[in-house]
């Protein structure tokens, strides 16, 4: 078993001008008192399409706030860019979009408002799992607001007329992988898509792999661990006996296969239904969608692909509770997630569902996949995903490692595994090339 290194991060912030270091657990406020002549206003930064809808419903609520909604590129894109330039410059916005794997970053930037005091009392309104990637020492700096649990897409039509039903567990996966690479020299059962780190991820932590921990002031680091190396050579057995297709997901090939049958099933997010029905609308009814195989028959263990979307405070805002207000308003009032929910946001955060109307009749995505509520899938699935997970600081840098290490494998021919213990080392050295100590 390779050596692994842990990681720490202390809990401190440190100021513009040296690497900032630290996991900001307390801030302060600058509210003001809202004015007599008018409602306080809000700017809110977001890339969801559509989202507006859900802040025009905000406003037309509320006669003592109003948000605008500033639209901004996605993430890591150049949005958080703009967001913590915005911070440094004295100026930020009052509520921002930034995934879950993002908060720890724009932690260490000293650039979130602590708003425990504000929400503190709603967590159990959300998923346990979606409210913790915004706890950190019992500190609450995001509301949650989406995530996307994994489930199989598969090709219902192709899997009956070979007597195959939805694998429930990866050796029942590796069957019917034999069996469908069998049936066709042309088809798959999967694609290993070496170009999605958040699919990687999601599969290590479905097994059971606990790459990142807190204690006290320290991070532990164990992306090689034992559970993440089986994970790893599982996948390697399906390589090795040429039962995946090796291809990037969403590449033009890739669509083609979703097309045509060759890749037969997916293993993705709650989001992907739009994707298959985008992609292939000619194979409309052929579709269906079943939970994640497990490693242990009869348990029910599951995933995100890269966990999900969070509203946080941005720190600066000058009227930290109201932000506050909107974005549990936001992510919680069962009109505005339904409205989320249908724009395509992601798995709602709250664990009310059937409160939400877009969830409960779903005619044109229930129709393509053959009369199913693929949403209970969903439900179960999201339910089922470890609180313990936690994202690291630096989450671009560990995606890019992870995309090229496995790449490098697969080209070369060498094991998967060489590829975790090399992400191990090269994202142990970029948190310390950041001022950010590892503990070995």
């Amino acid at each position: 078993m390779p050596q692994r290194a842990h990681r720490r991060l202390r809990t401190s912030a440190i100021l513009a001008g040296a690497v900032v270091a630290t996991l900001a657990l307390a801030s302060c406020s600058s509210g003001e008192t809202p004015s007599a002549d008018g409602p306080v206003e809000l700017t809110f930064q977001s890339w969801v399409p559509n989202i507006d809808q859900a802040v025009d419903a905000f406003n037309e609520a509320h006669d003592d706030i109003h948000v605008t909604l500033e639209t901004i590129t996605a993430g890591p894109d150049g949005g958080y860019a703009k967001m913590l330039s915005a911070v440094q410059a004295g100026d930020p916005a009052d509520v921002a979009q930034v995934g879950y794997d993002a908060v720890p970053d724009f932690l260490v930037n000293d650039a979130l408002e602590d708003i425990t005091e504000y929400v503190a009392d709603d967590a159990d309104r959300f998923t346990e799992w979606q409210w913790e990637t915004g706890v950190f020492d019992d500190r609450v700096y995001s509301i949650p607001q989406a995530s996307g649990p994994l489930g199989q897409f598969y090709r219902k039509d192709i899997f009956d007329s070979l007597g195959l039903a939805a694998p429930t567990t990866w050796e029942e996966y590796y069957a019917a992988a034999k069996a469908i690479r069998a049936s066709d020299p042309n088809r798959y059962i999967a694609a290993f898509a070496f170009n999605q780190a958040p699919w990687l991820i999601g599969l290590s932590q479905q097994g059971g792999g606990e790459w990142f921990s807190t204690e006290g002031d320290a991070w532990n680091v164990a992306i090689d661990d034992e559970a993440t190396l089986e994970v790893a050579e599982f996948w390697q057995r399906l390589i090795d006996e040429d039962l995946v297709k090796i291809e990037a997901d969403f590449s033009s090939e890739w669509n083609a296969d979703i097309q045509n049958g060759n890749v037969a099933s997916w293993i993705s997010g709650s989001w992907a239904d739009a994707i298959v029905r985008g992609t292939a609308p000619d194979t409309a009814g052929s579709w269906a969608v079943a939970p994640m195989p497990q490693w242990s028959d009869g348990e029910t263990v599951s995933a995100t692909w890269a966990g999900g979307s969070a509203n946080v405070v941005l720190k600066g805002s000058k009227h930290p509770e109201e932000a506050a207000e909107f974005a549990l308003w936001l992510n919680s009032e069962p009109e505005s997630v339904s409205i989320l929910t249908s724009v395509g946001a992601g798995w709602p955060a709250i664990t009310d569902l059937e409160s939400i109307p877009s969830l409960q009749d779903d005619p044109e995505v229930f129709a393509f996949y053959g009369g199913q509520d693929i949403w209970d899938v969903f439900a179960e699935s999201d339910a089922a995903v470890a609180a313990t997970w936690k994202w690291p600081p630096l989450s671009q840098t560990l995606f890019a490692s992870l995309t090229d290490n496995v790449k490098a494998a697969v080209e070369a021919g060498t094991p998967l595994t060489e590829a975790y213990v090399a992400t191990q080392a090269d994202f142990v050295a970029a948190l310390e090339d950041k001022g950010i100590s590892v503990a070995e």
